[in-house]
């Protein structure tokens, strides 16, 4: 700051005129309130009469139950991890057939869920969540609407999606799902007969990949009765920015690239929709012995 006002006092320009109109106009907004950003407000919005750090709220009791809470959660983690995979032994590991990631019996259930449509880009469909008849299943229902926002911009709409918030360990960690001992996804839903979009999220390591997810379709017959539905993860295709990529590879099943799972629908029928989903599962089906469903090659190849 002293520096700065040596500057502005000692700064001097041809016919000295203008000095007083320069240097303010580029220091000011490091001079003015220290504050390193722009004091731009919507019109009509009153000014803010505080600073961030001023609401928060510094509770010494409030720090000390969060820190017991994440050292509990610590203590567990590292139990889980000395004991084995997934907190269980070894060699049940190894013979897992089976695994149960989610099932809905109850709201906390439906909360580890974030349902989304196009409303986000102006659209007009809408979607909901809630739990089954006696608290059995989710049911995912609401109305597709692809009438396109009349934005100048916006071409295509309708959809709607569910996705699973990411696992969080101890002190907010990224928590990844390890699918390497499966090969195939196992769901028991009830749908409307329309179709859907199932949707692997991976964790990129650039910015530029965030876009990127697998994903294969999951066709539902309607009807009254449940039908278990099974894909395996050879069949999965990868898309970036919504459209499929030259460059095929498999899904990597391993624990540093799984995130989140989501199911969308999008098939550019208005109407109402629903699909129950009874639980999400793995299954490590010895019977199926295909490693990738698509062709791999090298777009440039060496002569």
């Amino acid at each position: 700051m002293a520096l700065a006002v040596m500057l502005l006092n000692g700064a001097s320009f041809h016919g000295g005129c203008c000095r007083h109109k320069v240097l303010p106009s580029l220091l000011g907004p490091l001079l003015s309130n220290s504050k390193l950003y722009s004091s731009y407000r919507r019109p009509g919005a009153e000014p803010k009469k505080k600073l961030s750090w001023q609401n928060a709220d510094f509770s010494f009791k409030k720090g000390i139950d969060y820190l017991k809470t994440q050292l509990s959660l610590l203590k567990k983690e590292t139990q889980d991890y000395l004991q084995g995979p997934g907190g269980h032994p070894l060699s049940q590991h190894l013979l897992e057939q089976t695994r149960v990631l989610w099932q809905f019996r109850s709201q906390e259930d439906l909360n580890k869920w974030v349902i989304s449509s196009d409303v986000e880009i102006g659209g007009k469909s809408k979607v909901y969540i809630k739990l089954g008849r006696n608290n059995q299943g989710a049911l995912l229902y609401g109305t597709l609407n692809t009438e396109a926002p009349r934005d100048g911009e916006t071409k295509y709409s309708g959809y709607c999606s569910m996705r699973s918030r990411p696992a969080v360990g101890s002190f907010n960690r990224k928590k990844y799902y390890d699918w390497s001992n499966f090969n195939t996804l196992y769901l028991r839903v009830r749908g409307d007969g329309r179709p859907w979009m199932v949707n692997i999220y991976t964790d990129p390591y650039f910015s530029h990949q965030k876009d990127d997810l697998y994903s294969y379709f999951m066709f539902t017959r309607g009807g009254p009765y449940w039908e278990e539905i099974k894909i395996p993860f050879s069949k999965f295709f990868f898309s970036s920015r919504g459209r499929v990529q030259d460059n095929q590879h498999p899904v990597w099943l391993d624990k540093a690239s799984f995130l989140t799972l989501g199911f969308t629908i999008g098939d550019k029928v208005d109407g109402p929709f629903q699909l129950e989903i009874d639980f999400i599962g793995l299954l490590n089906d010895r019977a199926h012995r295909e490693e990738f469903a698509y062709e791999t090659y090298d777009k440039n190849t060496p002569v």
